[in-house]
């Protein structure tokens, strides 16, 4: 298990940048809404804790995982945030709706990063049962939202110096 040895919440301040001029967008699935809130938490925490003022917080939401690509399409087209967080859970049902919505999901996310230029931060648990997803969310193995906040931020800061 990828973050069995790992705490997602656990980051040294010193390799974050200061965000205190960032644009950063998050979007939401309300699909498993007691995890994705909890992700969201997690996300949103960690931009003010480094310095992103919340008014340079915009939080959208989406009706599942599958419509995350778009709603970062949509933010980036539509707003002047820098960068996106992408936020959703998929739990493994009976059928293989599980693989479709995973894969369509993961690679419009990859796509949004690419045709845009920006940084869309991929906070989409893919997890067997309901309490892997917990242990992701707050859980034993911290907050998804966190580490995915410290990707994104230090994306930003990436392209802003390889654009001087």
């Amino acid at each position: 298990m990828a973050t069995a040895l790992k705490n997602l919440s656990v980051y040294s301040k010193d390799n974050i940048p200061n965000g205190a001029d960032f644009k950063v967008g998050i979007v939401v699935s309300e699909w498993n809404d007691s995890i994705t809130f909890a992700l969201l938490k997690g996300a949103k925490d960690t931009l003010l804790e480094n310095g992103v003022p919340e008014e340079n917080i915009l939080i959208r939401y989406v009706p599942g995982a599958f419509e995350l690509p778009l709603g970062a399409q949509l933010m980036l087209d539509k707003t002047d945030v820098e960068g996106v967080i992408v936020i959703g859970v998929v739990i493994q049902g009976e059928t293989k709706h599980f693989d479709f919505v995973c894969q369509g999901a993961t690679q419009g996310i990859m796509q949004v990063n690419l045709e845009y230029n920006s940084p869309v931060s991929y906070c989409l648990l893919t997890d067997n049962n309901m309490q892997q997803s917990i242990d992701r969310s707050g859980g034993k193995y911290g907050n998804k939202g966190v580490e995915c906040a410290v990707a994104c931020m230090k994306m930003i800061a990436l392209k802003r110096d390889l654009e001087g």
